[in-house]
């Protein structure tokens, strides 16, 4: 694997890459599609907490740039209240840069992130990677050619084992469980006609925390009305579903929208292609000039948050 002190260049067409942030995301989805992908080639990683075997390692962002010139484009999939900071000078490098979900912590950060790489001409993609799930499409496609009714999403997930030891997350602008239930809005904003919004909105904090680790809202789209169940504490199966309903029968995305069952037929999954589309969008991106940003998740998830009415819930430790 090509490291930072490598003498040989790239092929011509292949996007030297580097990676600010190495957590769980990172190594369970982004290498492993970036190492798939061969119009990109794994320069260095940034992170003053992780490395990777065989892969030139720095403690941040500028410390990569001083060091790997000729630098194309940068992954950036730190926590969120850090990626402002790093796609900014990401950009001012003449960087194309790919966001994990959320783009930033909040939606004013997002939006200066945006505003520059447009200013710079810079290629951005706001990656929203459940967008990507195999049956997403297909649910699109079906919803296009009817009225839908009703929406219910229960997206319920355990926070230990998808986010272990991992405090950011429920500390203010961490999003809590909002961070996974992003997940569902960017399907539902991406597969219904009309813009939604929030109505109502109910959310818990644990005691001593900055976030929250339940919630509950309802939302609206045209006539279309969407109820929300996010939970961070469930343990056992875990629940990604989103049911539509219309008025020419009912479909049922599950597993985050990788399984898709229409009228009560037996479900049909599909792998995992999440990140290996997202990548092969991001160089198509890289070599138009283009970018590629949503910020409308995001906003639903501030619209929530403002207006939600708090509860205390208990101690929650990891």
């Amino acid at each position: 694997m090509p490291t930072a002190t490598d003498p040989a260049s790239p092929r011509d067409g292949v996007l030297r890459l580097g990676i600010v942030g190495i957590g769980k995301i990172a190594r369970d989805q982004h290498i492993p599609a970036i190492l798939a992908n061969p119009r990109f080639t794994l320069i260095g990683t940034a992170d003053p907490h992780g490395s990777l075997a065989g892969v030139a390692a720095f403690a941040d962002l500028a410390a990569m740039l001083a060091a790997v010139p000729g630098l194309d484009a940068v992954a950036v999939c730190t926590p969120p209240s850090y990626r402002a900071g790093i796609a900014t000078a990401a950009i001012d490098a003449g960087l194309a840069v790919l966001l994990e979900k959320p783009t930033a912590a909040t939606l004013v950060e997002a939006e200066a992130i945006v505003a520059h790489a447009a200013t710079t001409g810079t290629t951005l993609m706001a990656t929203w990677h459940s967008r990507e799930a195999a049956a997403v499409a297909e649910a699109r496609a079906w919803i296009a050619e009817r009225n839908v009714v009703a929406v219910e999403i229960v997206w319920k997930e355990d926070i230990r084992r998808w986010h272990p030891g991992q405090e950011w997350i429920l500390a203010e602008n961490g999003l809590g469980v909002f961070d996974p239930g992003i997940n569902a809005l960017s399907i539902l904003t991406f597969i219904l006609p009309d813009p939604v919004r929030i109505e109502t909105a109910r959310i818990a904090i644990p005691e001593g925390r900055g976030a929250p680790i339940a919630a509950t809202f309802a939302m609206a789209a045209g006539d279309i009305r969407i109820t929300a169940d996010f939970d961070f504490l469930q343990t056992g199966p875990q629940s990604w579903d989103m049911r539509i309903d219309t008025d020419r029968g009912s479909l049922l995305l599950s597993d985050g929208g990788a399984t898709i069952a229409i009228d009560g037929e037996a479900p049909r999954k599909s792998e995992n292609i999440e990140y290996g589309s997202i990548y092969a969008r991001f160089a198509d991106l890289v070599a138009a000039g283009e970018s590629e940003v949503d910020l409308s998740p995001l906003r639903l998830v501030e619209d929530a948050l403002r207006i939600a009415d708090r509860t205390t819930a208990a101690p929650f430790t990891f």
